[in-house]
């Protein structure tokens, strides 16, 4: 009867699990159904201040903001903050999805607009709903995850196709002939896949490309 009594619990325990998933649904698209165009920036959060990628960061966040464009990221530090930073410094919308993680991140000062999930999915599906185009920049298993879902999501048809733009030929160069030399010549991926990603440097560039794209 105790074990009976400790399975329905935990059943319960899962029951109110979802609405805390539908809650923050629900506040995720009520914080930013109005953001209007907005460029999704991903990076380390590891990046330190006399970093060049985090100047190149605060760089193309306020390009983007001059072009019109919003700004999001995942709120915490590093590139992130870098993106939040520019965003914000150029007078721009500056958004940033916290994750609340037991280390590592915690909230930039930057955000002009900040919102916390407690569950990744939740935070990928607002990185995705309200982003014109993705904009990656150098970063560990956290910006490749969410590189890969993104390219997979348009692979699949699951998402519009749009502008997914890499920064940092260096950076990405050993990935992407790694994707050409295994995944492209074992027939595991199509040749057209490869252009779902772009591979970019200047941030001149990088805001012209996905303003060309978007037009079109």
């Amino acid at each position: 009867m105790e074990k009976q009594f400790l399975i329905d619990d935990l059943k319960l325990g899962e029951s109110w699990r979802l609405f805390k998933i539908m809650g923050e649904f629900v506040e995720g698209v009520e914080g930013l159904h109005d953001l209007g165009n907005a460029v999704s920036i991903f990076g380390s959060a590891r990046t330190r201040p006399d970093n060049p990628e985090y100047r190149k960061a605060e760089t193309i966040a306020a390009r983007f903001v001059k072009n019109g464009f919003g700004v999001i990221t995942g709120g915490g530090g590093g590139i992130m903050e870098a993106a939040n930073k520019g965003a914000a410094e150029a007078g721009g919308t500056s958004v940033g999805l916290n994750i609340r993680l037991p280390f590592e991140q915690k909230p930039n000062p930057y955000a002009t607009l900040q919102m916390e999930f407690n569950y990744f999915f939740i935070r990928k599906v607002m990185f995705i709903k309200y982003a014109a185009a993705y904009v990656v920049m150098p970063g560990g298993f956290g910006t490749l995850d969410e590189l890969f879902e993104v390219m997979t999501l348009v692979q699949t048809r699951r998402i519009r196709p749009f502008p997914i733009i890499m920064v940092g030929s260096d950076y990405w160069g050993g990935l992407l002939e790694w994707i050409r030399s295994q995944l492209l010549t074992q027939g595991l991926i199509s040749p057209e896949d490869m252009g779902i990603i772009q591979v970019l440097d200047e941030p001149e560039e990088i805001v012209s490309t996905v303003r060309k794209i978007l037009v079109v």
